[in-house]
């Protein structure tokens, strides 16, 4: 197969129905890490060293150490950008790294919509609605964050895949399900 003949790369706005944007954010963080090429493994992997840890792996070591001058809220809302390949463990990863009372709501909030993040924030605040409401930032991004609605939803994680179920706990009790908060 020739490269013209190649199908371009499913990426999240289109798994969604949503048109892709172009992310600014995107371009200047790429620039700031250096990753280049590789920015999407790069944001995966910063995301896992600052707490995401339930989507921990080998990360190629050649990527670039983490940029202490991006902030959380910007790993996590560049992790749920349409213009990147569709990858479910991102979302995941973004959902976990911003369960933390450390993120700014407020900040979290306008990049949302610069970036064109809403309807995967809003989904993920759904879902931690029913298993942790008091949580933020999500709690607050339900009541601040407008909604911008995409043609398919279907796409972004269930809720079971935002959780941790435990098995029979001790002694004897019921399993139990928790919200993947970020490890501080």
């Amino acid at each position: 197969m020739e490269l013209r003949e190649q199908a371009p790369a499913m990426t999240l706005a289109r798994k969604l129905g949503d048109t892709e944007h172009r992310s600014g954010l995107a371009v200047q963080l790429a620039r700031q890490s250096g990753a280049a090429e590789c920015f999407a493994e790069w944001l995966l992997k910063i995301a896992v060293h600052r707490g995401a840890t339930h989507y921990q792996r080998d990360f190629d070591p050649t990527l670039p150490p983490d940029n202490p001058a991006i902030s959380d809220e910007e790993i996590g809302i560049a992790l749920c950008l349409g213009q990147l390949p569709y990858a479910l463990d991102h979302l995941r990863a973004a959902a976990q790294l911003l369960s933390s009372p450390r993120v700014d709501a407020v900040r979290l909030c306008r990049l949302a919509v610069r970036e064109r993040c809403e309807p995967v924030l809003l989904h993920i605040a759904a879902i931690a609605e029913r298993l942790a409401p008091a949580l933020e930032p999500w709690a607050y991004l339900r009541q601040h964050l407008p909604p911008r609605a995409v043609p398919r939803t279907d796409a972004l994680p269930h809720w079971t895949r935002l959780v941790s179920h435990t098995g029979m706990t001790a002694p004897g009790g019921p399993p139990k399900t928790a919200w993947l908060c970020r490890r501080e």
